[in-house]
């Protein structure tokens, strides 16, 4: 027996057998592999003198009975109410709902995802607003389903739930050039996210579509909250004159530009107008209320946990049938109108 630091787990023995991990949980939990595969990882377990849980044991049929969502903020009510629908769909079907927020750091997705394989999670709903090749890596290789809520290269091997914040983007903008705005400022998230990448694509193609210059000195890039909403407004207003509306890529960033513009005595929306994305609780509470892009954050949760128990469904039901092609659903976005972006005449 090979003696270790620690008890051995599954990544021991797949770095021992020379297999991957799901390739391990699969002949340990009697999925079926190949011939030659079975017997490297049945002698690296031997090897390293692993013992399967007790607890893992006892679960009836393989399974724990519990689905992890893994999210980048607990605290962001854009997650909060994708977590009310996938727990009342996830509680009705007899699962627990395990949480999960990963700070958008790569790698601790990435372990999540490895984390299946120790089979203390019979799924995973992941959130990630960043997608690296090895978040692709880790989806192919995957112990248990995943479902993806957020965009994924077309040959993504999971299932996915996306928003179309492009034309979210595109509704903002154009409806606040519609009020009469012509200096229409922007702030958006991390340049290298997806959702940042897809709202600076939208707000670009709104101006353009109704003629308005792309002005680089009217877009601000920092981090999705509410005080680099309002940190981010500050500095435009210090450097460019003429702001008469601003288009924040989350609600976080928009009530963070109103805080700056009443830190300022300037009034929304008869000095500048504001209009955010996700249309959060938040939005609604204050005065004005602030206009926001409806990006369905429920209804992508929902779908979300329906393709998932499917998956699972399929997986006990499949009998090692190759399993049904990746699917794709995409949430109409809706432009839900308030006080901050009333029409220019009518608020002068």
């Amino acid at each position: 027996m090979v003696t270790t630091g620690g008890p051995p787990t599954v990544e021991t023995i797949a770095e021992r057998a020379g297999v991957s991990i799901a390739s391990v949980s699969r002949v340990l939990n009697g999925h079926g592999a190949r011939p030659d595969t079975v017997r490297r990882v049945e002698r690296a377990a031997a090897e390293v003198g692993y013992v399967p849980n007790a607890v893992a044991r006892s679960l009836k049929g393989g399974r724990s009975m519990q689905l992890t969502f893994a999210m980048q903020d607990i605290g962001n009510p854009v997650y909060v109410a994708m977590v009310r629908q996938i727990q009342t769909i996830t509680k009705a079907h007899g699962y627990r709902l395990l949480l999960h927020s990963t700070d958008a750091v790569v790698e601790d997705e990435l372990a999540v995802l490895r984390s299946l394989a120790d089979r203390t999670s019979d799924g995973l709903i992941l959130c990630p607003i960043r997608i690296t090749p090895e978040h692709i890596e880790a989806l192919h290789t995957a112990a248990r389903p995943v479902v993806v809520i957020g965009s994924l290269p077309e040959d993504a091997p999971v299932d996915s739930v996306r928003a179309d914040s492009v034309t979210g983007s595109e509704l903002a903008v154009r409806h606040l050039v519609a009020t009469g705005r012509r200096r229409i400022a922007f702030i958006n998230g991390p340049a290298d996210t997806v959702p940042g990448r897809n709202r600076h694509r939208g707000y670009h193609q709104a101006l353009d579509a109704c003629g308005l210059p792309a002005d680089p000195a009217l877009v601000e890039t920092t981090e999705f909250t509410i005080e680099a909403g309002a940190a981010s407004l500050h500095r435009l207003l210090d450097a460019t004159p003429g702001i008469d509306a601003v288009f924040c890529a989350n609600d976080q960033l928009a009530l963070g530009a109103s805080q700056a513009l009443h830190d300022r005595d300037l009034r929304i929306p008869e000095d500048v107008a504001v209009a955010g994305m996700d249309d959060t609780l938040l939005v609604r509470a204050g005065w004005p209320p602030l206009t926001s892009v409806d990006l369905g954050s429920g209804e992508r949760g929902r779908i979300a946990a329906e393709m998932l128990l499917e998956r699972i469904s399929e997986e006990q039901d499949g009998g090692g049938s190759a399993p049904a092609p990746a699917r794709v659903q995409t949430v109409t976005p809706r432009l839900v109108v308030r006080a901050s972006s009333a029409p220019a005449e009518v608020t002068r």
